[in-house]
């Protein structure tokens, strides 16, 4: 004995522990990290998506068709929130012409012509062009 205890590993044990430390903090971090939804959950924000938008559409439809009324607006006004909501997580999927779901959702919202296209083929491809009747 040297006077200051047994010595039991120590300094074996803290290199150990040095390298074995950081493998499994990135191990955590990784874990807790994700790249992004799963499928079913990208395809229910889709669908979520479409429904509104269809709604939407059929409320801009319906006000065409019927006299001015100032509680319609409202309606229609509400149901594009709507649409902006659920568009919101999948903003930056492409729907061609170069535009994103979000550039070609908010200019449909403003009235741009060609923008609807855009939307209702994203819908169409994801396979919900049903709810956009």
């Amino acid at each position: 004995m040297n006077g200051r205890g047994p010595r039991r590993g120590g300094t074996r044990a803290r290199v150990l522990l040095g390298a074995v430390l950081p493998v499994l903090a990135l191990g955590v971090f990784a874990a807790g990290c994700s790249s992004g939804p799963d499928d079913r959950t990208l395809a229910d924000r889709r669908q979520n998506y479409c429904t509104q938008l269809g709604q939407w559409q059929r409320e801009m439809n319906e006000e065409a068709a019927e006299e001015p009324d100032p509680t319609g607006y409202d309606e229609v006004a509400g149901q594009a929130e709507n649409v902006l909501d659920a568009m919101r997580p999948l903003r930056d999927e492409p729907v061609g012409g170069g535009r994103t779901l979000g550039e070609a959702t908010a200019a449909a919202v403003r009235g741009e012509d060609g923008a609807g296209g855009l939307i209702a083929g994203y819908c169409d491809k994801n396979g919900f062009e049903t709810l956009m009747r």
